[in-house]
């Protein structure tokens, strides 16, 4: 009698349950993995270590470690999120958003005080994967994200500066405005060869990726730059003058001295790390899965980020998480498994080995112009843009989170955000309850006992290629990750959809930028998409945010009769 009354409240089956845990390797291995996949997975992973081997060395630098530190990283952490995670095309290792509280714990507590922190991280990374937390991505606000994630490329932009321009300065300060003020104290020493070199490196990238994005861009402007720096004899620092080169072989595992003080004391930055690596990671994921229509299992991963982020801390790496834009190169490159981000670790591992040597020669002001690029990447002003015209609330939250992050503390900003947003929400349930009862926020049964047959079916009258969905409750940062899911679900794509929104009764920046995506991911199906019965509160927030210029395929109409004979004059 138990187990019914869980299968009928729709609990998953116990023996289901470690199945959230298998890392995808064993899935692709078990459904076949033959020639031709190792080819197309070794083609993907030399690709991917290219686009690698200059990010991690200069993202090293900026978080204030040495470069091998870096291109380590890449190899252990980037090889273990590839083996045990959830992801079939995740590619690990470092990245931007580490580059502020990474820098602040070395500056703060030593390199010792790093592997620590990275090592608590992992820890509770995998005891959030292990607790199921991999799902709660979807309650943290999008203006939060972007708003500390504007604020990170700020931030590393401004610390590479001095490299940029070649200026003399002993030590750069930590605090945003203490950075700029050094930078304007060094003006005189500015380095015209540096100048040179960065302007150059910056219009190839830029002529690179417009032009001939299929090349690597990073790879060729640090090399050439290095070719010209040993031929000219140009007076730059590079990596041989600063760090004395690279190492070129593994460490052995060790661990630092480990006390209750200084557990305490790195806590707060062992959060953020553990914070930052699981959100970066299933965001990587996410965008994963809609480029490829596949499934991350997302407690899986944030397992894997755990692992790979201890197991950084016992080679004396640095923290790892799931890269964007290096995913994304993985999947264009061709990539079938996570045997391509195995691949991609084992030939940076190779660099390592043999051509060490020669990273003594790349100037600074090259991978000052490589990490140029990926903070404006970072900075996502599209997306910053557009939540600038969202209700004044969200555009709070984004501002005080941006400026919280440069001008404070990354933890700060995150903590302050989070409430901020969650406070704004409980307002505007607040004014929503006292304008209109009856709405919930969790949907009770409907009691139709007495009248079953009195409620119009939607689907009575569906003229054919026409399907329909309707929406219940406030689209909010906390619900609008379910909306990506519909199309999901439908076998044969419609022509038109119907999208009921009568008993919506609020929606934020982030249920709108949800909304959004899936009239996006309609358009790239050729299916015209039309909102139903949407509250004049509701379509004045989607206007303001461009929706009516920037989604063409997305009409409006006010029931849903009226939707029914606009979906049959429809293309």
């Amino acid at each position: 009698m138990a187990e019914a009354t869980q299968n009928e409240l729709g609990a998953r089956p116990p023996a289901a349950a470690w199945r959230l845990f298998v890392p995808k390797l064993f899935t692709v291995l078990r459904e076949g993995y033959g020639f031709h996949d190792l080819r197309s997975d070794a083609i993907a992973g030399v690709t991917v270590a290219i686009v690698a081997l200059p990010l991690a060395m200069a993202l090293a630098i900026a978080s204030g470690a040495t470069p091998d530190k870096g291109l380590l990283t890449a190899v252990i952490a980037g090889f273990l999120i590839s083996a045990l995670g959830g992801s079939r095309f995740q590619i690990g290792g470092p990245t931007g958003a580490f580059v502020v509280v990474v820098f602040n714990v070395i500056q703060r507590h030593g390199y010792d005080g790093l592997v620590l922190a990275t090592l608590m991280a992992g820890a509770f990374l995998v005891v959030a994967g292990i607790a199921r937390l991999g799902t709660w991505i979807k309650y943290i606000p999008g203006p939060v994200v972007t708003g500390f994630t504007a604020g990170i490329a700020v931030i590393i932009f401004s610390s590479q500066v001095k490299d940029l321009l070649g200026l003399s300065i002993e030590k750069v300060p930590a605090g945003f405005i203490e950075q700029w003020e050094a930078l304007w104290n060094a003006r005189a020493t500015l380095n015209v060869s540096a100048l040179v070199v960065t302007f150059s490196a910056l219009v190839v990238i830029v002529g690179l990726r417009r032009y001939a994005p299929k090349l690597p861009a990073f790879l060729i402007v640090v090399v050439t730059a290095s070719l010209a720096v040993y031929a000219l004899h140009l007076p730059l620092e590079t990596i041989g003058s600063k760090f004395g080169g690279i190492s070129s072989s593994l460490p052995m595992p060790s661990l630092p001295v480990i006390t209750l003080a200084k557990l305490r004391d790195l806590l707060p930055s062992a959060f953020t790390i553990a914070f930052l690596a699981g959100v970066e990671s299933l965001l990587s994921a996410v965008v994963a899965d809609g480029m490829t229509g596949r499934r991350h299992r997302s407690n899986c991963e944030l397992v894997a980020q755990g692992v790979a982020n201890m197991a950084s801390a016992f080679f004396g790496g640095m923290p790892a998480t799931g890269a964007i834009a290096r995913t994304a190169t993985n999947i264009k490159s061709g990539a079938r498994s996570p045997v391509a981000g195995m691949l991609h670790a084992a030939f940076v591992l190779l660099f390592m080995l043999l051509l060490a040597p020669l990273a003594v020669f790349v100037p600074l002001a090259s991978l000052g112009a490589v990490l140029v690029i990926v903070a404006w990447n970072m900075s996502e002003i599209h997306k910053f843009r557009r939540l600038m015209r969202a209700p004044f609330g969200d555009r709070v939250v984004l501002v005080l989170t941006f400026g919280l992050t440069v001008l404070v503390d990354l933890t700060v900003a995150i903590e302050v955000g989070v409430v901020l947003a969650a406070i704004l929400f409980m307002h505007r349930m607040a004014e929503l309850v006292s304008v209109q009862q009856g709405i919930q926020l969790i949907e009770e049964d409907a009691d139709d006992f007495e009248e079953p047959h009195t409620q119009y079916s939607q689907r009575a009258n569906l003229p054919d290629g026409v399907e329909v969905y309707e929406l219940r409750g406030p689209l909010f940062f906390g619900s609008a990750g379910r909306l990506s899911d519909v199309l999901d679900n439908i076998v044969v794509s419609p022509r038109v959809f119907i999208l009921r929104m009568r008993e919506v009764p609020m929606i934020d920046a982030t249920g709108a930028a949800a909304l959004g995506e899936f009239v996006q991911q309609c358009r790239s199906r050729k299916i015209s998409v039309i909102a139903s019965g949407i509250r004049p509160s509701l379509k004045t927030v989607l206007t303001s945010m461009g929706f009516e210029s920037d989604q063409p395929n997305l009409r409006f109409a006010d029931n849903f009769e009226a939707a029914l004979v606009l979906a049959q004059h429809a293309h």
